[in-house]
């Protein structure tokens, strides 16, 4: 690894320096003062500005009601800039103004060159909005001011000479502090990019009725890694970036992945044949061992399983592979359940079916087709043991309570009905101890 730093390096280092000196310089001049005070008093209007309207302006965002979301975002970012924003509008103004007073372009330059800084630094923080990140924002943000301000003051050239100079020889590969800056700058436009257009097709892809919950996730998936794969090339390859050096990086990738990443490589792998089977999709409810609840989503590594008690858990793709996993609503969503009773031998069975199946029927979430039966399972010791059937065609929404419902609404009918509900009863006799035999 060989540096590069030659004589011409220092030369372009002492360039602008001087040039940096030569703009302070002209800073302290007498025709240039007063427009330093000129600027100072526009940084006074917009703090005042600032003071006056960001309250105002917050009560009238208040009052506002049933507008889209996106007109009240812009005007939250409008609020939050009112001292930059008036402070371009008072330059500008007295830039317009001194124009009309002096035809000598010396008399305005310092305003107009601050006029251009501001009005640039605040495009700048209105467009990195739009990067969700927040890291890739503020990097977004801070590099996108220093060449907006670099490209203002005319220095541009030079510290893309300067930064040029500055590389590293790696081998055959010619490594410059400039290729390594605009690769970093390719790479995150065109992530920004994808990002984009992955959220776009994905909203469109959620709209279609037509396609399955699980292809709808492995379309999503597969169109970002396909969209992320292809800015990273791009980003690369803008720069002259050897792409084939990549062979020897890619072998010592998969050689970790052999040893250190097996777990993640199954999961990624069960994630894809879970999608691709069918067997597991958002909305399914499942029971795993002790969860019970229905897929909020499907993730890469791992299925997210809500309960109905709100606890979120996250189980790895492989669990549900390799395990037994009970799926209530795989090829239907129609659920049979059962509920076991008994009743006295006094009672009428024929009537007993009937009413119970009359009364589970009455449960609002059990369906009438198939409609509900009770069958008799035996002769107990102290009852006729019957099973109750029903079925319900949404359980996402809980199998316990709506039990609970029909043993409810069983309870009342085989009360209104005089028909007892047995229970086991034992009969304890005292032996007098007077008449016990002695020894």
């Amino acid at each position: 690894m060989e540096s590069i730093l030659d004589p011409e390096t220092y030369q372009q280092l002492q360039l602008l320096q001087r040039q940096f000196g030569n703009f302070i310089y002209g800073l302290v001049q007498p025709w240039r003062l007063y427009q330093v005070a000129i600027i100072v008093a526009c940084m006074g209007f917009a703090q005042l500005a600032s003071l006056l309207l960001t309250g105002r302006m917050n009560d009238w965002m208040r009052s506002l009601e049933n507008r889209p979301k996106w007109q009240l975002r812009v005007l939250v970012l409008i609020n939050q800039r009112i001292r930059s924003i008036s402070f371009v509008v008072a330059l500008w103004l007295m830039f317009l103004l001194i124009s009309q007073l002096t035809a000598f372009p010396s008399r305005r330059y310092l305003i107009g060159l601050v006029g251009e800084l501001a009005t640039a630094w605040l495009f700048v923080s209105f467009a990195s909005r739009l990067i969700r990140n927040r890291s890739a924002r503020r990097i977004v943000r801070w590099g996108a001011w220093i060449f907006v301000t670099l490209n203002i003051i005319n220095l541009t050239d030079a510290v893309s000479d300067l930064l040029n100079r500055i590389a590293i020889d790696i081998g055959d590969v010619h490594l410059s502090a400039l290729m390594v800056l605009k690769a970093g700058v390719t790479i995150i436009a065109a992530i920004v990019a994808a990002r984009a257009l992955s959220s776009l097709a994905a909203t469109r892809i959620n709209a279609n009725e037509d396609i399955s919950p699980s292809m709808k996730v492995l379309s999503i998936k597969a169109l970002q890694l396909l969209l992320y794969s292809i800015a990273v090339t791009i980003g690369l390859q803008s720069v002259g970036f050897d792409m084939t050096s990549l062979t020897v990086l890619s072998g010592a990738i998969g050689l970790g992945l052999g040893f250190g990443l097996q777990k993640v490589v199954s999961n990624l792998v069960s994630g894809i044949i879970l999608l691709l089977d069918k067997s597991i999709k958002p909305g399914d409810v499942i029971s795993l061992g002790d969860t019970f609840g229905w897929i909020s989503s499907l993730g890469a590594r791992y299925v997210s399983v809500l309960t109905r008690n709100g606890t979120e858990y996250l189980i790895p793709n492989e669990d549900l592979i390799t395990n037994r996993v009970v799926n209530w609503s795989h090829s239907s969503d129609l659920v049979r359940l059962d509920i076991n009773f008994g009743v006295s031998y006094d009672s009428d069975p024929h009537e007993v079916k009937r009413l119970a199946a009359a009364a589970a029927e009455r449960v609002p979430r059990v369906m009438s087709n198939p409609p509900p039966v009770c069958h008799i399972v035996g002769f107990g010791d102290s009852s006729v043991d019957l099973i109750l059937r029903f079925w319900i065609r949404d359980p996402s929404k809980g199998l316990t309570n709506v039990r609970g419902d029909v043993f409810l609404s069983l309870w009342d009918a085989l009360h209104a009905a005089k028909i007892d509900l047995p229970f086991p009863r034992r009969d304890v006799v005292l032996l007098n101890q007077s008449n016990s035999p002695t020894k």
